[in-house]
């Protein structure tokens, strides 16, 4: 399936049902699932059945359907324009909140006929908090869900990232004409998976960059390097190192000209989470080792959203914990699963 975002992009979607003959004839809530930074909607199944969240949520009666956002795998294609074309990569996690985020939610809204539920994982929680505040967007969306949420990046302790925003090589990668990053290649498969295997922990390789994760799955390494990571654009890691040097939560910064030209002002306006309506029913998964979503940022989005969350805080948990952890389920997705099953769409359950 395929979703047109207003700016032509064409997107993937996988929808997943239930084995369950009985569940199929009942009415399925439709939940769209938001992958994170340099991943595909693959990750919510790379896990077995019982421990990947996309399965899961197929088996406790959702109509799950797995976003792709534009210069994923299976989101490669324009209207017009050629994955070679650098006007293709013209893009950062505003467009994936605007365009994206809206196209495949009206798609499947279109589809169902019905308000979707939104879960999101890092890239796909700023996607999120960034499209709720938008009222033509929201009006889609019956509940949310938010794993290692991400609005604010200015307490990020991730060191080998600290490192990369020191050095400006998101600006030297856009001064240089690089417009597509992509770091999956046969060779660095292979090497990975070698190392992984015989000589090192994987998880102490991601250490540096997510922070330390308690329950990353290592013997599956293999069978996670076959798909990821995916391409992003170099604009998009920009926004992101302007975020963290700058300690906004705002749109993409052009610089003072460029911005008068597309915002009618100096600086790129903010996107207010205090905008979020308190309507709109959330809730919040975050970790105390998480080296990209940290503790400090997180509360400072919980207080500024007008609503209260619900909240889930999991001390031993890194970044990349919340989607190939072996404990999941048990710690996180079962409690997630309660909350949205508490909305009237499911009173026959």
């Amino acid at each position: 399936m395929q979703a047109q975002t207003n700016d032509g992009y064409l997107l993937g979607l996988q929808r997943v049902a239930s084995n369950s003959r009985y569940l199929r004839r009942q009415y399925c809530p439709p939940v769209l699932l938001l992958h994170g930074l340099m991943m595909a909607g693959d990750a919510w199944f790379l896990n077995s059945p019982n421990q990947s969240l996309g399965f899961i949520l197929a088996d406790h009666g959702f109509d799950v359907w797995a976003g792709n956002v534009r210069g994923t795998r299976w989101s490669r294609r324009h209207v017009h324009l050629t994955e070679k074309d650098k006007d293709f990569w013209d893009w950062s996690w505003q467009e994936l909140a605007l365009y994206d985020l809206e196209g495949m939610a009206r798609y499947i809204y279109n589809i169902t006929n019905s308000k979707i539920f939104i879960v999101g994982h890092s890239q796909g929680t700023i996607m999120s908090l960034a499209a709720f505040t938008q009222p033509h967007i929201v009006s889609m969306v019956e509940a949310a869900a938010l794993l290692s949420p991400i609005s604010y990046l200015d307490h990020i302790s991730s060191s080998f990232v600290l490192r990369l925003v020191k050095m400006h090589i998101d600006e030297v990668l856009c001064v240089m004409g690089i417009h597509e990053l992509i770091f999956k290649s046969d060779c660095s498969t292979h090497m990975m998976d070698i190392l992984c295997g015989e000589y090192v922990n994987c998880n102490e390789l991601l250490t540096p960059v997510t922070g330390k994760n308690c329950c990353f799955n290592n013997s599956r390494i293999d069978f996670y390097l076959e798909y990821e990571p995916q391409p992003t654009s170099s604009k998009n890691l920009n926004h992101l190192f302007q975020m963290i040097r700058e300690g906004t939560f705002r749109k993409y910064d052009y610089g003072i000209f460029k911005n008068l030209i597309r915002y009618g002002r100096f600086r790129p306006p903010a996107f207010d989470v205090s905008s979020i309506p308190n309507s709109l029913p959330l809730w919040i998964a975050y970790g105390g080792n998480d080296a990209f979503a940290d503790v400090t940022d997180v509360h400072r989005t919980l207080k500024e959203l007008k609503r209260q969350p619900e909240v889930l805080f999991l001390e031993e948990y890194g970044h990349i914990d919340f989607l190939p952890s072996v404990r999941s389920k048990e710690d996180l997705y079962d409690n997630m699963i309660r909350f949205l099953k508490s909305f009237r769409k499911f009173g026959s359950y």
